[in-house]
């Protein structure tokens, strides 16, 4: 197949009025490397009908299940069938159609988290690794050009030997049991049956944790959670703190909540070493922070030519015009992509192509969630964080 030729998407989930499915596609067709081929957008065929109308999709690749839609691509010429398959549904159905995809042939592209529990993430592993398909899985945040910055930064000794991280993602929506008043999205998004055990910890917990491990480069060791439900009558958690010790002797601490009354979403982290800091917002998300003892703060734009070559690869505009969240999806779908045009043509990926969450990454927020959970409900708190596959 051409190098040159778009990579074709069948989408599962994002039906009428999804969130996550419109930023998803946003994100993937910035770059002209991916188009909008065929969908199973909803378990109502119905719902599925119109979304594929809205898209203007050739009514004939609108399926009414995502087993439908890999059989009939399948039937297709290998120039005309779908490329890559990207999952954008609730987590109790990422497990499922991930399989089906890969053992069909396709490329999956997954939003977060990877699986509904553990030993479903467990199951997956082992199938990714099998197979010779590129897996991505969304963890938006890491698609920023700063927050690439900052990894580069950290790993090139910027700020010396890392001893502390502070990481938080503060959310307010959920103040209130939403989940009674008709909101799908905090619906499902508080049910376990379809979220999973762990709330605001498994929602936005799992993004600070994988940032915390991305930009400082290091591994978690151990954990002590505290999990807390503050709206009564919601059966699981929408508010937390975890304390966390890293494999280099680090320390750090991660508080992620959906009961911070009144807040949006300002994902932040600072990282401190034996020379230095750095900081990084999601409010000012084309800003960078560093500090050095006797020194004022240095602030890092996107855009600007002293940037390091992970942000360089990852930014889009001159300095003074803002990127953002869809920019940080985009980033992800783009190296993605590339990687799988390089592979095609016998070509080995740049390594900042290869710079986008995986499998492990995937595991990894899995095995956070459950040792968050088995941590809170344990009177030892402390807990090895041990990655079982």
């Amino acid at each position: 197949m051409s190098k040159t030729k778009k990579l074709k998407i069948g989408l599962v989930g994002g039906g009428p009025g999804s969130f996550i499915g419109a930023i998803h596609l946003n994100g993937a067709l910035m770059d002209g490397l991916f188009e909008l081929a065929a969908g199973a957008f909803s378990s109502n065929p119905e719902k599925s009908k119109i979304r594929g109308e809205e898209l203007m999709l050739d009514p004939s690749r609108v399926y009414a299940s995502y087993d439908e839609m890999f059989e009939k691509e399948l039937e297709l010429p290998e120039d005309v069938r779908i490329d890559v398959v990207v999952i954008v549904t609730p987590n109790n159905l990422h497990f499922d159609p991930t399989v089906k995809a890969l053992k069909a042939g396709f490329h999956v592209a997954l939003d977060k988290p990877l699986t509904l529990n553990y030993q479903e993430a467990k199951d997956l592993y082992h199938i990714v690794k099998a197979s010779d398909k590129r897996f991505l899985l969304t963890h938006t945040y890491s698609g920023y050009p700063m927050i690439k910055q900052a990894k580069q930064m950290i790993a090139e000794g910027k700020i010396g030997k890392v001893w502390k991280i502070y990481v938080e993602y503060p959310q307010g929506w959920l103040y209130k049991l939403l989940e009674n008043e008709d909101n799908k999205q905090a619906a499902w998004r508080t049910d376990p049956k379809i979220n999973g055990l762990a709330g605001c910890m498994g929602d936005i917990g799992t993004h600070a944790f994988h940032l915390s491990e991305y930009v400082s480069g290091l591994k978690m060791e151990k954990l002590c959670a505290d999990l807390h439900i503050k709206v009564e009558g919601r059966p699981i958690d929408d508010d937390g703190v975890v304390l966390m010790n890293f494999d280099n002797g680090a320390t750090g601490i991660l508080m992620a909540s959906q009961t911070d009354t009144g807040l949006e979403n300002n994902l932040r982290i600072r990282i401190f070493g034996d020379k230095g800091g750095i900081e990084w917002q999601q409010e000012d998300n084309n800003s960078l922070t560093v500090r050095y003892p006797n020194q004022p703060a240095q602030i890092y734009r996107a855009g600007t030519g002293y940037l390091g070559s992970l942000a360089n690869e990852n930014t889009r505009t001159p300095a003074g015009h803002p990127e953002g969240y869809i920019e940080a999806f985009a980033n992800l779908y783009r190296n993605f992509a590339r990687c799988i045009y390089a592979e095609r043509a016998g070509e080995t990926p740049k390594p900042e192509w290869e710079d986008y969450p995986g499998i492990e990454d995937g595991i990894r927020g899995m095995a956070f969630i459950d040792h968050v959970l088995k941590s809170t409900e344990s009177d030892q708190k402390w807990t090895p964080f041990i990655v079982e596959k």
